[in-house]
């Protein structure tokens, strides 16, 4: 059994900080053809084995900890006990959100470090299925997967695909449930309002959102994104503009589209204008969304209520999303990442799930309170997430990283899961 005064000893007794040295090199050197550089490997392999061999027979559970010193910190290591501690059994399956999270375009190119790609990879090998989540297209997601972590990984049969936010599962090497199409189950009144929407969204724009911002996602999932940098000033104004004219595009589908079916009166008379209704309801569910209505003098007051029951149902089928700076979206509450997850889990054959989900955007947050509703999982987030997804992690296990280094968390939970097999 590992206790605390166990680490104390082995990091303070140790070099532990040359031993992930010379495991990270053992690890992540390239192929290279050259004798000599075979040679120096070679001779780094033996003295990362001579130094985890003072540790294997210095404890009695000198592999496990020799195992976990090579590869997590100090911090890591007691973080990962008390992770253990708290929950009582390992992680099962990796749940992982891509952009900002595994890969983040302010501190590592936009690309996947090696390190964490790694990390994965060793995770598959001790049995772990991934579950890459992304607002992402297949196609995109496909090949970074393919180059990144490897044909035979994704095709062990261990690896499934959440993308478009929910709107689809890949998960190839499962025969007819290899791709399964989430967006089939929703209703067609549901599937003309999106239809409705996306094809005004750009053609319907005034002058300036034309300009400035670009179209994402597909025909569930309706995402205004800016042409400038995010997080500017310009962003922050134009995504602001998108939101409110989002809202208004959708509250004019809905209308018309519960007209055209007959419904008793998609407003009720003499009321508050359909817009308006619209405007307040999503500010009553976000306060962001309210937030961004104050500062542009069109939120409708909390007295904007009048909507039918149909008019009603209609809009809590449907999600609209802010992300400051960053986007303006509308999607299927019927289709998100929580949807996906439960669906890829199903073929996988993930039947008693405990997950680490890593995200950092409202979508990914909703996985997380999933998770942490049904004590199926733990969260992590990056630094730079959103608020209330930073929030979230706080409250629970206080599992946030720096920008660019979603392998610490990864090196976390490949430690707790050590200490969970000590005990099983």
């Amino acid at each position: 059994m590992v206790t605390h005064d166990t680490l104390y000893e082995l990091y303070e007794s140790y070099d532990t900080d040359a031993l992930r040295a010379y495991q990270e090199f053992v690890d992540l050197l390239p192929p290279v053809d050259s004798r000599v550089v075979l040679e120096f490997w070679e001779r780094a392999d033996a003295e990362l084995e001579r130094r985890k061999d003072r540790i294997r027979s210095a404890f009695d559970a000198g592999e496990t900890l020799a195992g976990v010193a090579s590869r997590a910190t100090r911090d890591q290591a007691f973080t990962a006990l008390d992770l253990y501690s708290s929950h009582g059994r390992p992680v099962t399956v990796l749940v992982l959100d891509v952009d900002e999270t595994l890969r983040s375009a302010g501190g590592t190119d936009n690309e996947i470090p090696l390190e964490t790609l790694h990390a994965i990879t060793e995770f598959h090998e001790a049995g772990v299925p991934v579950v890459i989540c992304t607002g992402q297209t297949l196609e995109n997601v496909k090949g970074f997967a393919i180059q990144g972590l490897g044909s035979e990984l994704v095709h062990s049969g261990d690896l499934a695909i959440v993308y478009e936010a929910g709107t689809g599962v890949f998960a190839p090497g499962h025969g007819a449930e290899t791709k399964q199409l989430l967006y089939d189950d929703l209703a067609e009144s549901i599937r003309s309002i999106f239809e409705d929407v996306r094809g005004r969204v750009l053609t319907e724009a005034p002058a300036d959102l034309r300009r400035g911002c670009h179209l994402q996602g597909n025909e569930f999932n309706v995402t205004v994104k800016p042409n400038y940098e995010i997080g500017s000033p310009a962003a922050r104004e134009l995504i602001d503009d998108a939101l409110v004219y989002l809202l208004d595009l959708l509250a004019d589908a809905v209308d018309e589209h519960l007209s055209a079916a007959g419904s008793d009166a998609s407003i009720e008379p003499g009321r508050v204008d359909h817009r308006s209704l619209t405007r307040a309801f999503y500010a009553d569910a976000d306060p962001e969304i309210r937030r961004v209505l104050e500062r542009d003098g069109v939120y409708p007051g909390t007295d904007a209520n009048g909507r039918s029951d149909a008019y009603t149902d209609v809009l809590e089928r449907i999600d609209v999303a802010y992300y400051e700076a960053d986007a303006a979206e509308i999607g299927s509450r019927e289709l998100t990442k929580v949807a996906g997850v439960e669906r890829a889990f199903d073929v996988l054959d993930v039947a008693d799930p405990f997950a680490l989900v890593m995200g950092d955007s409202k979508s990914d947050l909703r996985v997380m309170e999933w998770v942490a509703e049904t004590d199926a999982g733990i969260a992590a987030a990056p630094e730079h997430a959103s608020q209330a997804v930073l929030e979230h992690a706080l409250a629970t296990d206080e599992l946030v990283f720096d920008r660019g280094k979603s392998v610490d968390v990864l090196r976390t939970i490949a430690a707790m899961n050590e200490f969970a097999l000590l005990r099983e």
